[in-house]
């Protein structure tokens, strides 16, 4: 019996690692190599990329891609329709690979609103929070709030993503 839940709709490759306790929903796709934590959820059409790292207890909402080159640490949220890149220059014509990506790093606790993206080559702090809507396109601190388009910090959460200062106090 496994000790962690695929929907019958969803496709998990060869050579995957996957945590007891997580659940996988419609429509997904775990590809070969990804490395997976215990207690995450994965909802409706999202995609794992191959070797990408998802810590313990995630929580990825519907219609989010995990592209080669991403590492979620524990508990990041991934909200619905959130982008994530790992290439600054991409073209079909002329494909550079994967040891072009740029790694993106997400970690513990932090928060990613729906409809965000994160531009490949950032980290987002711990238990910062992004905005719904916001383009990541800088390293996010600890326990920032960024908002807009590009993203700037426009105050400072705690780890329960309370509101603890506005843009300019300090933590």
């Amino acid at each position: 019996m496994s000790k962690y839940f695929v929907h019958p709709t969803s496709i998990v490759d060869n050579d995957v690692e996957i945590g007891e306790g997580t659940k996988i929903w419609h429509f997904s796709h775990i590809q070969s190599g990804a490395r997976i934590g215990k207690n995450c959820s994965f909802g409706q059409n999202v995609n794992v990329a191959n070797n990408v790292i998802v810590g313990d207890s995630c929580k990825i909402q519907n219609n989010v891609s995990l592209y080669e080159g991403v590492e979620l640490e524990d508990g990041v949220f991934c909200g619905p329709s959130c982008v994530f890149t790992n290439d600054l220059t991409p073209r079909a014509e002329y494909p550079k690979g994967r040891e072009n990506y740029k790694r993106t790093l997400i970690k513990r606790g932090a928060s990613i609103g729906a409809n965000a993206t994160i531009v490949c080559g950032n980290t987002v702090g711990k238990y910062a929070m992004i905005a719904a809507g916001a383009v990541v396109t800088r390293d996010v601190p600890d326990y920032a709030l960024v908002a807009g388009v590009p993203a700037r910090v426009v105050g400072w959460v705690d780890e329960r993503g309370e509101r603890r200062g506005k843009t300019g106090d300090i933590q």
